[in-house]
């Protein structure tokens, strides 16, 4: 790599680490990508040209914005035009309708395969045949608080909730998470810790805890809540409201 393809790529990096630092507020109305891309292979060939040391993956029309395409690069998204020489690094937004492109197709391309869940490492509740939810959740996080009773009143949805303390911001956290798992009832221990502020006994069993940090350290989740629908999109932080969830969770 000579030193013009070096700072180049150096460049890109520095973008794709900035991401979500710059916004796109979207036209209102826009709500879907288009389909076929008559011109998506050559872009891709010029973006190439431009970034020689950068993989680059799926290109297609940005939604709603005309001579502006959508450039996937591993788990990340930029925008370019048509010569690929101009980028923007951040977030599409549709105000209209209250919703993040980006994240949503950020969402679709880094999904996981939900049976590959440890499930035995997870809190289960919730009715059997209900929608399929994995939550990560810190005992002390306000909004992991409130990402619980919001599912408590919201009934039809199985529960795999797996203990995820962030030390580092909550040091009382794993010694609540290692209470509730070993308490004889996990899920009423953890309704009992987080809406109640009550404090159980000492946990002196044997926890998945660090496996569940391990765990989420692959899936990219770096925050609380962190959740994972059974379709395997993963969607950080607490959604706006229980209508949101439920779409979220219904999609394919």
């Amino acid at each position: 790599m000579n030193e013009t393809e070096q700072k180049k790529a150096v460049w890109m990096k520095r973008a794709v680490l900035a991401i979500g630092t710059l916004g796109i507020i979207a036209m209102a109305g826009m709500t879907t990508y288009a389909g076929e891309c008559g011109t998506c292979s050559q872009v891709k060939k010029n973006v190439q040209a431009v970034l020689p040391a950068t993989r680059i993956g799926e290109v297609r029309p940005a939604p709603g914005m005309k001579g502006l395409f959508e450039i996937r690069m591993g788990k990340t998204i930029a925008y370019s035009n048509k010569e690929g020489r101009l980028f923007i690094v951040g977030h599409m937004y549709d105000p209209a309708h209250n919703r993040d492109l980006t994240a949503e197709r950020l969402a679709d391309i880094n999904r996981i395969k939900w049976n590959d869940l440890p499930f035995r490492d997870a809190i289960v509740s919730g009715p059997k045949n209900g929608m399929k939810l994995a939550v990560f959740t810190d005992p002390e996080c306000p909004y992991c608080k409130r990402l619980e009773t919001m599912l408590k009143k919201t009934p039809g949805i199985r529960v795999y909730t797996f203990l995820f303390p962030l030390e580092s911001i909550h040091p009382d956290a794993r010694a609540k998470a290692e209470s509730i798992w070993c308490a004889k009832d996990r899920h009423k221990a953890l309704l009992s810790v987080m809406l109640d502020g009550k404090t159980l006994k000492s946990g002196t069993c044997d926890t998945p805890i660090n496996r569940n940090i391990q765990l989420a350290q692959r899936l990219g989740i770096n925050g609380t809540p962190g959740l994972v629908s059974g379709a395997g999109r993963i969607m950080a932080g607490l959604p706006q409201s229980k209508a949101v969830l439920l779409s979220w969770l219904k999609r394919k």
